[in-house]
Parts: structure tokens; sequence; C-alpha cells
């Protein structure tokens, strides 16, 4: 009996440390602003994207402000990203900002 105990407080520390050696600290992405984020194991650890501000200057120069802040700020909710400048540049938040289309099936996210 007490070898079973042994057995399995072995095997949770076991799983314990690899678990804990999972979490990766990306670099940082100066262009966006944002701080480090963890990825692994401690998913809400992920750091906010400040949404308004940065689809405010997104849209900033667009000819429909209102429909693209509205547009991008369901994007940034979703994927979590914005791309930097005014336009372009969508392939940096990756496929999920890029793969997202409205009901007519054209692109959704500015």
């Amino acid at each position: 009996m007490a070898l079973r105990v042994l057995f399995l407080f072995v095997a949770f520390l076991f799983c314990f440390t690899m678990v804990s050696s999972d979490i990766k600290k990306e670099e940082e992405l100066p262009h966006l602003g944002l701080a480090p984020v963890v990825r692994g194991a401690n998913r809400r650890l992920m750091q906010e994207v400040d949404c308004g501000g940065l689809c405010k200057q997104r849209c900033s120069l667009h000819s429909r402000p209102n429909v693209c802040n509205r547009a991008c700020g369901t994007c940034c909710v979703r994927c979590k990203c914005v791309p930097p400048g005014t336009a372009g540049n969508r392939e940096m938040c990756g496929t999920c900002y890029t793969d997202m289309t409205t009901h007519g099936n054209r692109t959704k996210c500015p």
C-alpha cells in the first residue's frame, strides 16, 4: 500500500514539473506596444489588448471611421490583435484576422 502511494506521489511530481516547465515567454512585440505574452499551460496570463485605442488609430484615415471602428473592435476582441498602421499589414495578426469574413463573404477586418 505504501509503495502505491509513493508511486502516485512521484508520478504527480513528475507531471507537475512537466507542466511548470512548459510555460514559454514570447519576445516583446514593439510595433503593437504590447507587453510580453505568456503562452502554454497558463493562458489566463495573456495581456489584454487596448482595442479602443488601437482601432481608433487604425481607422483614423478611413472614409467611414465609425464602420471601421466597429469592425476593427470585433476583430480585435476575437483575435486579440490589431495590425500596425492605418492600412495593410493584416497578415501580421495571423489567419484569425485575415480569414474573418462578413455574411456577404467579404473580408471583415480592416
